[in-house]
Formats: C-alpha cells, sequence, structure tokens
C-alpha cells in the first residue's frame, strides 16, 4: 500500500523517535506513521480537519495535532525530527523552501507531491525539469525519487500523476548558502536568457564577459558549477 510505503520510507526502523506530519487531512498516513513513530505531531491549517483529527485519533496519546499554518510554524519546536506529508500541489514549493530554512532540525523528510515537482527537485544539471528548485534541494539535501503514484491511487484521482521524494539534509554554512541561493535566484531569472544577460545587472558586464560560462544558461551548469562561479564574481 502507498501510504505503508511513504511511512516505512519516513521511520525505515519502525521506532523514529519524533515525526513532523505537514497537512495530515484526514489522517489517512497519520495512522500508518503512528505505527512506526513514539510520537507525531501534525500541522494542519483547516480548521474541520482539526476537529476531524481529534475525535478520529481521540484515543491516541502519541499524536499531537496542531491548527497552525506550516509556513508560519517554527521547526526548531520539533527538533530533531522526521518530517512528512502529501504536500498539497499549489503549495509544494514554499513548503519546501521553509523545509530548506529549517535544514538542521530534521533528519530526513518524505513527500508525496505532483509528479512534476518531484523531478524538478531531483533534475541534473543539462535537465530540461532543472532550474533554480534543483538548486535549492540540491544545495541543501540529497534527493532521491523513491516511486511514482498514479492518479488512480487517489480518490477522487487528480488530473496529474504524483511520486514520492526522500531528502536527506547536507551538513551546510548557512550563511554561505544564502548568499549563493541569492545569486542562483539571479541566474535563473529568465531561465532562456544567458548568464550574461540575467548576471550583468548585478556584477557588470565587463565582470561576466570576462567568464567563460557568460554565453551560456544557468541550466546548463551545476550547482557546484554556479558556485564557482559566484565566487569568481566576488573575489
Amino acid at each position: 500500500m502507498i501510504l505503508a510505503r511513504i511511512a516505512e520510507a519516513a521511520c525505515p526502523d519502525g521506532e523514529t523517535p519524533n515525526v513532523l506530519e505537514i497537512g495530515p487531512g484526514k489522517g489517512a498516513l497519520t495512522r500508518f506513521l503512528l505505527l512506526r513513530a513514539v510520537k507525531v505531531t501534525a500541522i494542519e491549517v483547516d480548521p474541520e480537519m482539526v476537529a476531524h483529527l481529534a475525535q478520529y485519533f481521540a484515543n491516541e496519546p502519541n499524536l499531537e495535532v496542531r491548527h497552525q499554518d506550516v509556513l508560519a510554524a517554527n521547526f526548531h519546536e520539533f527538533a530533531p525530527c522526521v518530517i512528512a506529508g502529501n504536500l498539497p500541489y499549489y503549495i509544494s514549493s514554499p513548503i519546501a523552501t521553509k523545509v530548506f530554512e529549517a535544514i538542521g532540525t530534521w533528519t530526513r523528510a518524505v513527500f508525496l507531491v505532483q509528479k512534476e515537482v518531484a523531478l524538478r527537485m531531483a533534475a541534473p544539471h543539462g535537465n530540461r525539469d532543472y532550474g533554480y528548485l534543483s538548486v535549492l534541494t540540491q544545495v541543501h539535501s540529497e534527493a532521491k525519487i523513491l516511486f511514482n503514484v498514479p492518479p488512480s491511487a487517489f480518490s477522487p484521482p487528480p488530473k496529474v500523476d504524483s511520486a514520492v521524494i526522500q531528502l536527506t539534509p547536507k551538513v551546510i554554512d548557512k550563511v554561505a548558502a544564502d548568499r549563493f541561493l541569492k545569486f542562483a535566484s539571479r541566474a535563473f531569472a529568465h531561465k532562456r536568457k544567458t548568464l550574461r544577460n540575467n548576471l550583468a545587472p548585478f556584477y557588470g558586464k565587463a565582470a561576466i564577459d570576462a567568464q567563460p560560462e557568460a554565453g551560456l544558461r544557468a541550466e546548463q551548469l551545476s550547482p557546484d558549477e554556479l558556485r564557482s562561479l559566484e565566487e569568481r564574481l566576488l573575489s
């Protein structure tokens, strides 16, 4: 069963001390996480779902349900934790950004997302799915798509395919990473434009033209290659 596989990927040892579930909805995944975790904290923004969860899991002492917008949550409250969830398609990228801002508070993240989003997060450079979200993800974590989920697995079925992605956090210098990601966001500002066109307004045309990558597009460079370019422009 797909939900059991997601829970197993999030909690492979079967006794994970602390799980943070994002967007539990009616608690379909929550049930399986509770079988493999000592404690589950579920953050849900919909008050009707919060009431449903409180009633449905009334006899489950290992579950805490919080009525809260996950984008406003302080992840340090839950550290260290494993993060899991079925991320709403319309807000999956902002939630991913929030998770990466809280790097250091979580040891593993397993999300069910729109397949297109998973492909973008895990894409290598030169791939048509590679972009700023790829760099953001790969600066902070090792991303691995575990398996695809067809629309028929849902009721009602969505109009898009889904996928389960696992993120393993990296140890990073947060200040340097934030500076680099600001640079990367500029490099990808207009995906079809060259680095010369995207970066010249910030670093000067002469400085950009002096770099061998000036005529390339950002999507052609790996995160390490983009970082090398940033360091040369700032030196």
